[in-house]
């Protein structure tokens, strides 16, 4: 990464802002809104489709030569079980913080909604959420298929068993060892290339949403957008103090500024998948090894975002306390459970969050048209959590790392940005 991206990115976030808002004053044809929506819908949908073209062939190739080079099964699953750990307990803390936060700062309530015709219009479609189709879309049934539609927890099943073969060939899987480790370097080298071109992408990702919803689509739902990001304030705060816990002070510090930039571009484009090149790259910079790096943020892709998962709930009982609906206690626990489940494997779809709780809504009565309510600021809070996601599977992979061994830097080396 070139020097001075970190600001680059910034400026294009506020550039980005406050040319959406001079469109949103000036432009009141509907069509020519639509135009520059398009334009800039444009820019954003190349950058993402160049970053998520390198995603598959970067986890398959980073994830085969880690694990290949862990060598020992048991080490496989001594580090695969310290990473669950660390997320099932994320997960979990981030699903009470968003029940007891949407509980207490109670944003829906007072709004006194009615339940009108169901809301279809909102034009997103609920996946399945349960166990069994999660467990079963786990197996690829074609490592090609997979890749081409970027499913990202099967290629790293496909991955896993072919690091532990490839672990297992001795000196013969040495030679597809080194083959392996050069794709990977080759696709890391390709993403660089695409990230210079994250802060034209940024400009019109912030210029896009606040052309089309200005400055008010906030306003409306303050305190439901407010509380959120305390939330998300809190939920950062305890992963900081997690961080420091197992990192140290220092060693925290140098990691959270080594990932400002994946961080930054995770929050401006609202896609982990953006951010993914440059957070393999920083964290391998600052002493992280390729085998724990490549192994833990493929499943951070979808077992930890912590984010998300503290949004869904969030959102729900928002939806719930809108229209003067109380769920009971046993109801409150299923619907963390299902937040748990159906968060997992979606990371790839558009809006997945909001996926998610529509797709909650008709399981506990509540009324579909509740998912219009978020529907409107729904970007301004994917910005947020997808960020948090970023950050939460940093923290969790130098985590893994030092109780692996790896001796991380207290100070970012003399070449990062």
């Amino acid at each position: 990464m070139r020097k001075g991206l970190t600001l680059l990115v910034i400026l294009a976030t506020l550039a980005g802002a406050a040319f959406g808002l001079i469109c949103h004053g000036l432009i009141h044809d509907a069509a020519g809104l639509a135009s520059l929506l398009d334009a800039l819908s444009l820019i954003t949908t190349i950058f993402l489709r160049a970053v998520k073209m390198l995603i598959a062939p970067l986890v398959l190739a980073t994830l085969i030569s880690g694990v290949g080079r862990m060598g020992d099964a048991g080490d496989i699953g001594r580090v695969a079980l310290k990473v669950m750990t660390w997320f099932v307990t994320a997960s979990l803390i981030s699903l009470l913080l968003g029940l007891v936060m949407v509980e207490t700062i109670a944003p829906g309530v007072g709004l006194h909604l009615k339940t009108a015709a169901d809301a279809a219009a909102s034009g997103l479609k609920a996946p399945p959420t349960s166990l069994a189709g999660f467990l079963t879309n786990l197996v690829p049934t074609s490592i090609l298929d997979a890749m081409a539609r970027n499913e990202v927890l099967q290629i790293v099943v496909f991955s896993l068993l072919a690091g532990v073969a490839l672990s297992q060939l001795g000196e013969k899987g040495k030679q597809l060892l080194v083959l392996t480790e050069q794709l990977a370097n080759l696709v890391l080298k390709m993403a660089m290339f695409v990230m210079n071109l994250a802060p034209i992408a940024v400009f019109a990702a912030v210029a896009s949403a606040l052309a089309q919803g200005g400055v008010e689509v906030i306003g409306k739902y303050a305190s439901y957008v407010g509380g959120f990001y305390l939330t998300l304030a809190l939920l950062w705060a305890l992963l900081m103090v997690a961080g420091a816990a197992v990192l140290g002070l220092a060693q925290q510090k140098t990691l959270m500024k080594a990932i400002r930039e994946p961080a930054l571009i995770a929050l401006a484009t609202t896609s982990s998948e953006s951010a993914y090149p440059v957070l393999l790259y920083k964290l391998e910079q600052i002493g992280v090894s390729n085998r724990i790096a490549s192994f833990v943020l493929p499943l951070g892709y979808s077992f930890n975002l912590i984010g998300s998962m503290c949004y869904c709930t969030f959102a729900a009982l928002f939806v719930a306390q809108a229209y003067d609906i109380t769920l009971t206690p046993v109801q409150i626990a299923q619907l963390l459970f299902l937040v748990f489940v159906a968060s997992k494997g979606i990371a790839n779809v558009p809006r997945a969050s909001l996926v998610v709780v529509v797709s909650l809504l008709p399981y506990f009565h509540l009324p579909e048209a509740g998912a219009l309510l978020i529907l409107g600021v729904d970007h301004f809070m994917d910005m947020g959590r997808t960020c948090t996601n970023t950050v939460a599977t940093a923290i969790a992979a130098a985590s893994v790392a030092k109780w692996e061994g790896d001796k991380l830097a207290l100070a970012l080396p003399a070449t990062a940005s």
